[in-house]
């Protein structure tokens, strides 16, 4: 099929005119439409595409690996896949010259190599023909890299000690977003918290915290793999107080940074205390008490385990109950320390589902005689009833005293072994000049009857 130019267009208008003047409105619109498109055509594309391969060895003949630049930019950024493991590509500029990554000008051009990619930087690019040299995967694209940036869902308003939190984000390419998976080779998205050292929150001071790396791999929180949607899943284990989210982007030859409005992390709503016993046939009773500030205390269901002296373990639940309290019961096994770790489920006051871990919170069952150490809360202090310095000090010197106890008795033991042994070997000595002695006598004796 002919195609129809300009030239011909203006041809075959002229004719018109000369036959018809119902003819010129036509093709004077039809004459605009193109002159417009292909105006259009001139404009630089999000993507340069390959030329189409052959279908028959389905991949792209290396003389068919040509793009063109059409104007001069001050710089390009230029990312082509290729096969793993297979050596980097050359670029073959307009003018025949050839680039390549160990024959390159340092000021205009930067590359980074990888098993499956090169990244090219070039400042000031030729205008013209270029064509690309080596084993570039089959139907792959030049991806042209502009302004590569991140856009992510907001926090919540609510936000609380403990709790896991998914987000998710999608990449652009400039205004386009970016949809080949291969491109997750090339980034690393980062999610960092970094303390507003606002001196009215708990976290003045505090070092910046990584919590985690959005992904596209379809694990965890990530619904599917390789849809372009990346997903952040990271648990606030960390300090409450007043947090700066920050996003990065990290390229082999760039990083981009996203800054979040801050947000304030809630104290973990839930506080344990537990009343324990001496007695075997009774109890102990744990209390968990709901701090109702931003949570809705009736919608909380805990769920945890507990691990006894003797390392075993066991499960339970509280799904039951209203109000700002919940108790469960511990058997009574033996002396020592009890670990207790629990999750919350629940809503906040504005009606988001959540889920938390509390820190672990541990208590001592006393031993005969008196503890020796204190029993401690979930923020390792001392339960109610038991002074604080003076507690954890007479506790010191109790276990101090009772080492040197039994210091000196083993002491006294090992030296009461060491005096025994050492009279036995004097016996033994002893023992043995008695019978050598009389066995000299008989000697004398026997030998003097025989001189008679």
């Amino acid at each position: 099929m002919e195609k129809i130019t300009a030239l011909k267009l203006t041809k075959k208008f002229t004719l018109c005119k000369k036959q018809s003047r119902f003819c010129t409105p036509l093709f004077s619109f039809i004459a605009t439409l193109l002159f417009s498109l292909h105006i259009h055509a001139q404009q630089p594309p999000a993507e340069i595409d390959y030329y189409a391969g052959d279908n028959i060895t389905n991949q792209i003949p290396y003389f068919d690996n040509r793009f063109r630049i059409d104007e001069q930019l001050e710089e390009i950024t230029m990312l082509f896949y290729r096969r793993s493991g297979t050596q980097p590509v050359i670029l073959v500029r307009p003018d025949g010259s050839k680039l390549k990554i160990n024959n390159l000008p340092k000021d205009k051009v930067q590359w980074f190599d990888d098993r499956t990619y090169d990244m090219i930087k070039i400042k000031s690019p030729m205008i013209g023909p270029w064509q690309v040299i080596g084993e570039v995967q089959p139907n792959s694209k030049i991806m042209v890299i502009s302004e590569v940036r991140l856009e992510v869902t907001p926090l919540p308003e609510i936000v609380l000690q403990g709790e896991t939190l998914k987000m998710e984000g999608r990449l652009f390419n400039g205004d386009i977003a970016i949809n080949n998976p291969l491109f997750n080779d090339v980034l690393v998205l980062d999610v960092d918290f970094f303390s507003t050292n606002n001196a009215d929150f708990y976290n003045f001071g505090a070092e910046p915290i990584k919590l985690t790396s959005f992904r596209d791999d379809g694990r965890d929180l990530d619904e599917h793999a390789n849809d372009s949607l990346f997903t952040g899943e990271f648990e606030l284990d960390f300090a409450p107080g007043e947090w700066e989210p920050v996003y990065l982007i990290k390229m082999p030859m760039a990083t981009r940074e996203l800054r979040q409005t801050p947000i304030i992390v809630r104290k973990n709503p839930i506080t344990i205390s537990v009343e324990t016993t001496e007695d075997e046939n009774s109890a102990h009773v744990v209390t968990f008490t709901i701090n109702n500030s931003f949570v809705d205390a009736d919608s909380i269901l805990i769920q945890g385990k507990v691990t006894f002296p003797d390392k075993q373990v066991e499960s339970f639940s509280v799904l039951d109950g209203k109000g700002l309290k919940r108790t469960y019961d511990i058997a009574y096994t033996e002396p020592g320390v009890h670990r207790v770790k629990i999750s919350v489920f629940g809503e906040t006051t504005n009606g988001r589902e959540f889920r938390a871990t509390v820190p672990e919170f541990s208590f001592n069952v006393e031993r005969v005689g008196g503890p020796l150490v204190p029993s401690l809360d979930g923020d390792n202090k001392l339960l109610s009833g038991q002074s604080s310095a003076q507690t954890i000090e007479d506790a010191q010197m109790a276990a101090e005293k009772q080492k040197e106890v039994l210091l000196q008795e083993k002491m006294a033991q090992e030296t009461k072994i060491a005096e025994k042994q050492q009279a036995t070997l004097w016996y033994i000595i002893a023992g043995n000049t008695l019978v050598i002695t009389i066995a000299a006598l008989i000697f004398v004796l026997m030998r003097r009857k025989k001189s008679k």
